[in-house]
C-alpha cells in the first residue's frame, strides 16, 4: 500500500496521501531497518473515485516502503539497527579507553582483555582503534557512553559495566584510579553510585575466585 488514494466506495469518503520525505526506520513488522516515506494527507468526499470535497486532514505518519505498515511519527525516536550497532561500538571503545587511561601503563593482559571487549562490540581492527583513541588527548568518553546508555534496558547497564571492570581486573585488583574510572563509566550509563559499587565488588570477588563473569541482578 502506497501514499495514493484509498477509495472506500464509488460514492463516499476516500483518502489521498502524498510523500513529504524519506528516511530510514526500524520496521517492527519487517524486523529490520527499512526506508520509509513520510506521508501527509486528508479525507475527501469522492464520486466515482474522483475527489471533490476536501474534509479533515489525516495525522502525518510514516510508512514502510517494503511491507506498507504505517506508524506514528513517534516511531522515528527509536534507533535503527545501524544506529544501535554504532552506539555499542562507540560506547565500548569509550569505556575501554577510560579503563586503560586509568591503568596508566596497561600490560599485555589488560590490553588483550580490552581488545577482546571492543572486538565483541563489533569494532573492526580493535587494537588499532584502541591505540588511536588512548593516544588522542581530545578523545571524548562521555558523549559515546551517554548515547549508548539511552539504548540500554535494565540490567544491561550492569552487564556492560561488569565487562568493563574485567578489563581492569586482568592484571590484578583494581587501583583507586581504575575504581574511579569504573564509577565514571557507571554514572554515564545511568547507574547510581551504589549500583556501581555493587557491580565492582561482585565482579572483583568473582575474578579473585577464578569464577566466570557473573551477571549482576537488576
Amino acid at each position: 500500500m502506497s501514499c495514493e488514494e484509498l477509495p472506500v466506495r464509488l460514492l463516499g469518503v476516500g483518502f489521498r496521501f502524498r510523500a513529504a520525505g524519506f528516511g530510514v526506520l526500524h520496521c517492527q513488522r519487517c524486523g529490520g531497518d527499512r526506508v520509509y516515506r513520510q506521508c501527509t494527507g486528508r479525507r475527501w468526499l469522492h464520486i466515482l473515485f474522483v475527489p471533490l470535497v476536501p474534509l479533515s486532514q489525516v495525522p502525518e505518519h510514516v510508512q514502510c516502503t517494503i511491507c506498507g505498515t504505517r506508524y506514528r511519527l513517534e516511531v522515528l525516536r527509536m534507533p535503527t539497527m545501524d544506529e544501535m550497532e554504532h552506539a555499542l561500538a562507540a560506547g565500548a571503545v569509550a569505556a575501554a579507553v577510560a579503563m586503560l587511561r586509568a591503568d596508566g601503563q596497561p600490560g599485555a593482559l589488560t590490553l588483550a582483555h580490552a581488545v577482546e571487549f571492543v572486538t565483541a562490540a563489533g569494532v573492526p581492527n580493535a587494537a588499532e582503534a584502541l591505540h588511536g583513541a588512548v593516544s588522542e588527548e581530545a578523545f571524548e568518553v562521555v558523549a559515546p557512553l551517554r548515547s549508548f546508555a539511552r539504548q540500554l534496558v535494565t540490567p544491561a547497564e550492569e552487564w556492560f559495566l561488569a565487562d568493563v571492570v574485567r578489563i581492569g581486573l586482568a592484571d590484578g585488583p583494581l587501583s583507586d584510579a581504575e575504581i574511579d574510572a569504573a564509577c565514571l563509566v557507571a554514572a554515564h550509563l545511568g547507574l547510581t553510585a551504589a549500583q556501581a559499587r555493587g557491580v565492582i565488588r561482585l565482579t572483583g570477588e568473582s575474578a579473585a575466585a577464578g569464577l566466570p563473569l557473573p551477571r549482576p541482578s537488576s
